[in-house]
């Protein structure tokens, strides 16, 4: 067993681990923060998405040793207090959810997404600086599968909130 302590969605958590226990399998089943959901255990669908230190990981991938000494937000820790984070109340406006499952990795990912745009973080479609269109918002969130196909909505509630930081 290793003891790590991690700072998880604002509070300093310490457990013993074993070395090939996913920072995933941590979270859920030693914390108890079950919003990162088990998809696909192979990091192909991105429900496990949660932010390490602001950037955006697939939390089954990782190993929680990994993490000691790190930040590590999941969408629990989104929202302030009662106060939806925007994406969270975006995400309700434009239906960008369906039965829920990848909502939570979904988040992570678009609030990462947006850091990452700001940051001018290029991607595979980026054709101007500054502009986040469809495709490229389709792009950045490529690793997050939604089976229900909320993709639309999804879209939509990213713009909005993007459109919404411009101003």
């Amino acid at each position: 067993m290793t003891e790590i302590r991690m700072r998880v969605n604002g509070a300093v958590e310490s457990l013993d681990v074993q070395p090939w226990v996913s920072l995933l399998d941590a979270l859920r089943d030693r914390l108890g923060v079950t919003g990162p959901k088990k998809g696909c255990d192979q990091g192909a669908c991105g429900a496990c998405t949660v932010l390490a230190d602001g950037v955006r990981i697939n939390a089954c991938l990782a190993l929680a040793v990994q993490y000691d000494g790190r930040e590590i937000t999941t969408v629990e820790g989104l929202a302030s207090g009662e106060e939806l984070h925007p994406l969270q109340a975006a995400f309700i406006r434009h239906d960008g959810l369906q039965c829920g499952y990848c909502t939570p990795g979904q988040l992570c990912s678009a609030v990462a997404m947006l850091a990452e745009h700001r940051a001018g973080m290029p991607s595979a479609v980026t054709e101007r600086s500054g502009e986040l269109t469809e495709a490229e918002i389709r792009e950045r969130m490529s690793g997050n599968l939604c089976r229900c196909g909320a993709y639309n909505g999804i879209v939509d509630a990213i713009r909005d909130v993007a459109a919404q930081e411009a101003r």
